[in-house]
């Protein structure tokens, strides 16, 4: 349906009463709604609606549902539609709305993401029969009022990814019987209870991320029978996770309890779809998981041991999709059983202490993503890892590995983006088939042995040349996002950082610490996107190519320690946004 509303007509009826005309390209009301005058319901909600909410709607004088969400609608809410006195759901969620909230509350009201600021009004808890409030993603202020608590009907409560404040008591939930869902993550409150509180609701949804519930383990989630979704994470939880909370029931589908103090160990997770515990002190094996669990995130703890148990001798683990294990202290080699994990996507085993060969079978998995960055480990890389097709990420610096780069990474591999073999044992010469790499935009190969030329086909890498690629990957599970970032440690401006949501914004070239020969080729300055060239620490002769000052972008440039000569080119004046700029120890001449 398309927004002419002139090509459009209904004849005037008055048993006509539900219209819908959601998910259309609707970019006004068309008039001849006006006509029907007995309408019940009326829903235009994702079309592309624009302006403010017409005032019209408060005509329509037994309309009970109201649903203008996922719109562009701005403004503020007319006062005709407070006259509407049958109105029992108003969804105005996913607009651009700007109001203070305590001049639209009336009714049942779904008001998320917008930008609604001002704090909850006390006169919340005179709406007895509302059975939703959803004010999530807005920039509501102040406190969590306790006349909340007052609403015996309502069901579900979302507020997070707000600015409220202040404390929260159990006085805020005394009457919330009937409440199932409670999202409230992304906020600055501390709820303080007694350790004897038992809550009057049975929620299958809590979300209370970012609040202060500690120090200690929050007791009162014992008597939640029916929880299917928790999040308790950054929530200042410094204790042991109690054995009552290893025995849930397997129902619950997704557990965090990320950036807490918690410490101890883990013998089994009873959770049917994710966790995640990163960020933590848990130490001791890893945990035996449920076979269905697709998100196993304990980045960041103390976990130590070996990988066996937990990919080789546990039941099926088919559904896997997810593994971050990084930054723990697990020893042994990596087991080679890794075929039944047929769906594993990310798998992260970084910075720990793990020793030997990488496994022929990890190149039998559905890889995306593969880390092993900063360990022990050595040898060739195996041919399977070809069969890795759809691999973004590769990751193994800071190892031992050897023998040449393979041909296959750049011919089979075609949708790498980050390539990072930094810190290893590698020699040969850089395969040109590396040039074929079109979305390749971190290219790190510094810290080894590798002999030869700089490619001048590396004018054919294509993101680095044009605009760079997002790489953020999210999940969803039952409305609780789980972003994981697809991080790679640059080397940029002389010092280590890890990047993770801005890696689309870096393009880097990093070929430092080798023993390239040769000169700089010119082809280089086509790769306009790049932000950090570092070629120090090889035998490079020659000048330095006028072409690079065709890389306005670049913010790092280091030819350091090479035995360049000539001038320094008077195009890098064009290198408007260069802040670290390194050609000491060479040969060149000129002022």
């Amino acid at each position: 349906l398309e927004d002419d509303p002139s090509s459009i007509s209904v004849n005037s009826s008055k048993s006509l009463v539900v219209l819908d005309l959601s998910w259309n390209s609707l970019s006004s009301v068309p008039r001849w709604i006006l006509s029907l005058h007995g309408l019940v319901s009326i829903d235009l909600g994702f079309n592309s609606l624009k302006g403010p909410i017409p005032y019209y709607f408060g005509n329509f004088s037994f309309l009970e549902v109201l649903d203008l969400s996922g719109n562009h609608l701005n403004s503020s809410v007319p006062n005709s539609l407070y006259s509407l006195k049958h109105l029992r759901y108003l969804d105005l969620s996913i607009n651009e709305i700007e109001q203070d909230i305590s001049e639209i509350l009336q009714t049942y009201l779904s008001l998320a993401q917008n930008k609604i600021s001002g704090p909850i009004p006390l006169s919340i808890g005179e709406l007895s029969s509302l059975k939703l409030f959803d004010v999530s993603e807005n920039q509501l202020s102040g406190t969590f009022p306790p006349s909340l608590g007052q609403l015996s009907n309502l069901e579900t409560l979302r507020f997070g990814h707000n600015l409220l404040e202040g404390v929260v008591l159990e006085t805020h939930f005394s009457n919330l019987t009937r409440l199932t869902t409670l999202k409230a993550s992304q906020n600055m409150l501390r709820f303080e209870s007694n350790s004897s509180w038992i809550p009057p609701f049975q929620c299958q949804t809590i979300e209370l991320g970012q609040w202060h519930l500690g120090p200690k383990f929050p007791h009162w989630l014992k008597f939640q029978k029916n929880l299917s979704i928790l999040d308790i994470s950054n929530a200042g939880i410094s204790d042991s996770v109690p054995t009552w909370f290893l025995n849930l029931s397997p129902q619950f589908k997704y557990v965090n309890l990320s950036y807490n103090q918690l410490a101890g160990g883990i013998s089994y997770l009873n959770v049917r779809d994710s966790v995640d515990l990163s960020s933590n002190r848990f130490t001791g094996p890893l945990p035996r998981v449920f076979p269905t669990l697709q998100f196993l995130i304990l980045s960041n703890n103390l976990f130590s041991g070996s990988l066996f148990e937990l990919v080789c001798h546990s039941s099926s683990r088919e559904r896997m999709e997810v593994l971050f294990i990084d930054k723990n202290l697990l020893t042994g080699e990596i087991p080679d059983c890794w075929n039944q994990l047929e769906r594993l996507t990310f798998l992260n085993l970084g910075n720990n202490n793990l020793t030997g060969k990488i496994p022929p079978s990890l190149g039998r998995t559905g890889l995306d993503w593969l880390n092993l960055r900063n360990n022990s480990m050595f040898g060739e890389l195996p041919s399977t890892l070809q069969n890795l097709t759809n691999l973004s990420i590769l990751d193994l610096s800071e190892n031992h590995f050897s023998g040449n780069i393979p041909t296959w990474i750049g011919d089979k591999l075609s949708t790498l983006m980050i390539l990072s073999l930094r810190s290893n044992n590698f020699d040969g010469q850089i395969p040109h088939k590396i040039c074929d790499l079109q979305y390749l935009q971190n290219l790190d190969l510094s810290r080894n042995n590798i002999l030869g030329a700089i490619p001048k086909c590396f004018s054919n890498l294509s993101a680095m040349a044009h605009r760079s690629y997002d790489n953020n990957y999210s999940y969803d599970w039952g409305g609780t996002t789980t972003l994981i970032y697809l991080s790679a440690l640059l080397v940029l401006k002389g010092r280590e950082d890890e990047y993770s949501s801005i890696l689309g914004l870096v393009t880097s070239m990093d070929l430092s610490a080798n023993s390239l020969t040769g000169e700089i080729p010119k082809e280089i300055g086509i790769l306009v996107e790049l932000r950090s060239l570092n070629l120090s620490g090889n035998l490079l002769t020659g000048n330095i190519p006028n072409e690079i000052g065709n890389m306005e972008l670049m913010e790092s440039l280091d030819l350091s320690m090479n035995q360049l000569n000539g001038e320094i080119p008077p195009s890098l004046s064009n290198l408007n946004f260069l802040n670290h700029f390194n050609v000491s120890y060479n040969n060149l001449t000129g002022q």
